[in-house]
């Protein structure tokens, strides 16, 4: 699931009233541009032409030709008017550090009790200068498919993100905001969101070294560079020693020949294979030979010995900081504003929820040894499961599951991209009142031709989002899915326009305030908002007889509709989550309660009911028979317990790599036998010692101390299922009842809210209103059973 990464960056500062920059004449002109054929009014509802855009190519082409047809100028990427070329970048990184700087000097400045009554607003709006253009430049520099993007993206992403850091650890700013919070008469004035943002950016300061003396303010801001630099190269390290290694053909005689044939290579003595990928995942799930598959489980979980330098240098250089901040560890510090709170509470979690799924693990276990005994010819055999047998095993089981009837195939020809799409905006429709329409693509909008934007429309207030998906696969695109928030939902208060009126005269205000970008003013309430701006990313293959059928669609596996249903979980939340403040919209919610919504949408794409509407094939329009997604779930089920004790051991991985070890591990820090400590301890499979899996644990990097999330919100997504939607019973999966009750409770808070007291609201449970460990043990009691 990728979030956006500015949720890290909040601890700065909004802009007075006066904290514009001067625009030059060819943006300016741009601008004008810019404003024509802005429209947020609701367009028909009738959803076909959704399928098309995503099914047929011929269509999209059509489509997007009627779009450029009137419109030859650029309107820069996202519709910014900045991003017309890749040194607009640029540009818009020094305009915004003149401007952020500009608006320091108006904070530091309030000091009438009325200027610092708008204390939060302000810092808010610093944030908002800062993160549209990080969250922007994460997403270009990650994929741009044109380098010159990606190499502008970089060093403005660099640019202000040193910028960023001098600001958090800049001690008027903190001492103006404790000034304000200080102040019973101020604080009345606040509303909850104002104080939540206000406490928010206080504690986020605090994290920063700002009240340290100037030569461990610098240390700080350095080893936060540094962080930055070392989890960057990190994860570009993040591939095994050997890429390849040398089997006997008799050794491979069990892998597909159709998977060996395209990324192998053939010598006199066998067949070189990747030891990492498609085709070393099918091999470690074919090959009988044991030995075959030791072989080639270990060589794919070997690091480079500098791959593992880096990890510690970065772990190492995170426990510092985290010293330098008053923390005995850095899961201490990054803790303290989740709802875990604490290391302690995490652990409390993790056993509970270990517990909960011993049972179902030492069953799993039985079963994988009973056969691989059979196999071997001798019930009575001394054989244990080992590592390298888990994923073998588990396959052989799945075989006798699976039906013979089928190709496997079969239920691809139900689930095309457009079907799935359309049935993402009839669900939403039923639980929410949004849809997604087509929209029209500007010239120099999007960074790849098969981009299509969507328009998010609410039954009441027209657009309230922007969607770019960038769902096909190209070259050099990474495979992992994921969900970026370009520019965060946030209200546009009068004084601003009015601001952009006076200082920018004759251009459309609107896009003076948000660069171009997308907005919407609803004259009834007379109340604006910035849109939230988001890109969904996949990897779908597209059909290869594209020159013969150009309305061939693409195909999605099950597992396919599960992983974007999943992505779509975030970006309903950043969709539904307006809040007035972008400190707190959308995902920008503690990380342990930010994957809550994507993970219960995994639970929609298996109901039967939310199936219906959309699974029919592509040629005939019948509609997808549900025995066939029930044996595809019995299968995908099987081993459950094992995969959950699998995501236990790297929970309890990252606690133990964020606490205080990385700087007192006696004999110096060693991942690796850290590593074999909590696998020793916790698991029923043994790592070979010869490994280093950690190397390739990139989600150390994005979240430091708080990967248990998944499973924490695994099981509560699991609760909410159940309780709120009956389990998906006789429709309930599709009534606007459930749904309003998720979006009033935990969607339309973003992080405004404590989570605790949504879950409260939610479920009807006062006992988890407080948080802390006994809470956190009461979920894992729940356990992540679907």
């Amino acid at each position: 699931m990728l979030i956006s990464p500015c949720r890290h960056y909040r601890a700065l500062v909004r802009p007075n009233v006066f904290g514009f920059v001067a625009i030059p004449y060819q943006l300016r002109r741009r601008l004008a541009f810019a404003a024509a054929g802005q429209s947020s009014a609701p367009k028909s509802p009738d959803d076909s032409v959704l399928r098309h855009v995503f099914d047929s190519k011929s269509f999209w082409r059509d489509f997007r030709r009627a779009g450029e047809s009137t419109k030859t100028q650029s309107r820069g990427l996202f519709c910014n008017y900045y991003l017309t070329h890749p040194q607009g970048f640029l540009d818009l990184s020094q305009a915004t550090v003149e401007k952020c700087q500009r608006l320091v000097a108006s904070v530091v400045g309030a000091s009438t009790r009325e200027e610092q009554c708008s204390i939060p607003y302000f810092l808010d709006r610093l944030s908002d200068s800062l993160c549209r253009v990080l969250d922007m430049a994460e997403f270009v520099r990650s994929t741009h498919p044109d380098s010159s993007w990606r190499q502008a993206s970089t060093e403005s992403y660099a640019t202000l993100f040193e910028f960023m850091n001098v600001l958090n650890t800049t001690p008027d700013l903190k001492i103006r905001l404790e000034s304000a919070l200080g102040d019973p008469k101020i604080e009345a004035k606040w509303n909850n969101e104002e104080k939540m943002v206000a406490q928010i950016l206080l504690k986020d300061f605090s994290k920063s070294a700002i009240d340290l003396s100037d030569d461990k303010r610098q240390a700080f801001v350095d080893d936060s560079n540094r962080i930055s630099q070392l989890g960057t190269e990190f994860i570009k390290g993040m591939r095994p020693e050997l890429s390849s290694m040398s089997f006997h053909h008799r050794q491979l005689k069990d892998v597909d020949p159709l998977v060996l044939q395209h990324a192998t290579r053939r010598h006199l003595t066998g067949i070189s294979i990747p030891t990492v990928g498609p085709v070393a995942f099918t091999a470690l799930r074919s090959m009988k030979d044991e030995a075959a598959r030791r072989k080639l489980y270990i060589a794919g979980r070997t690091a480079p010995k500098a791959q593992l330098q880096t990890l510690e240098d970065f772990l190492q250089t995170r426990a510092r900081v985290a010293n330098l901040n008053g923390y005995p560890s850095y899961a201490d510090m990054n803790l303290s504003e989740k709802l875990a709170q604490s290391p302690a509470a995490v652990n409390s979690f993790l056993s509970a929820l270990s517990k909960d799924n011993e049972l179902q693990t030492q069953q799993e276990m039985e079963e994988m040894l009973l056969t691989k005994k059979l196999e071997k010819g001798d019930a009575d055999t001394l054989v244990q499961i080992e590592a390298w047998d888990r994923d073998y095993y588990q396959m052989r089981q799945a075989d006798k599951l699976r039906s013979r009837s089928r190709r496997p195939d079969f239920m691809s020809a139900y689930l095309s991209l457009g079907t799935v799409m359309q049935g993402l905006s009839r669900l939403f429709t039923k639980l929410y009142g949004v849809r997604f329409e087509p929209a029209p693509i500007y010239p120099g909008e999007v960074w790849d031709p098969e981009v299509r934007r969507l328009d998010v429309m609410d039954e009441n207030e027209g657009r309230i989002a922007v969607l770019y998906c960038d769902l096909f696969a190209r070259p050099g695109k990474s495979p992992n899915p994921s969900h970026f928030t370009l520019r965060c939902s946030r209200r546009i208060p009068k004084s601003e326009i009015k601001e952009a009126s006076m200082l920018h005269p004759g251009l459309d205000p609107m896009q003076v305030i948000n660069d171009g970008m997308a907005i919407s003013h609803d004259p009834p309430s007379d109340v604006t908002y910035q849109l939230p701006t988001i890109a969904l990313i996949c990897d779908f293959e597209e059909p290869t007889d594209y020159q013969n059928d150009p309305n061939e669609p693409t195909l999605l596996s099950f597992r396919n509709v599960q992983t974007i249903f999943h992505e779509m979980g975030h970006a309903i939340h950043s969709i539904l989550g307006r809040t007035a403040y972008q400190v707190v919209s959308g995902t920008r919610c503690a990380t342990d309660f930010s994957e809550l919504p994507s993970v219960l949408m995994e639970h929609f794409a298996a109901d039967a009911h939310v199936l219906k509407l959309f699974a029919r094939h592509w040629q005939t329009d019948a509609p997808l028979p549900y025995e066939m997604v029930a044996e595809s779930l019995a299968i995908e089920r099987r081993g459950q317990g094992i995969e959950t004790e699998y995501q236990i051991l790297l929970a309890m991985l990252d606690q133990a790599y964020h606490s205080d070890l990385p700087l007192t591990m006696e004999g110096g820090f060693d991942s690796t036998k850290v590593l074999q400590d909590v696998w020793g301890r916790y698991g029923s499979f043994k790592e070979p010692r010869e490994t280093s899996p950690q190397g390739f644990f990139g989600h150390l990097v994005e979240y430091g101390g708080t990967y248990y999330s998944y499973l924490f919100d695994r099981a509560i997504a699991g609760k909410i299922w159940h309780e709120i939607f009956d389990g998906g019973r006789d429709g309930a999966a599709v009534r606007r009842e459930g749904g309003q009750r998720l979006r009033d409770e935990v969607l339309r808070w973003g992080g405004s809210r404590d989570g605790w007291k949504c879950l409260a609201g939610l479920l009807g449970d006062a006992r988890l209103r407080g948080g802390g460990s006994e809470a956190m043990a009461e979920v894992g009691k729940w356990g992540v059973k679907d």
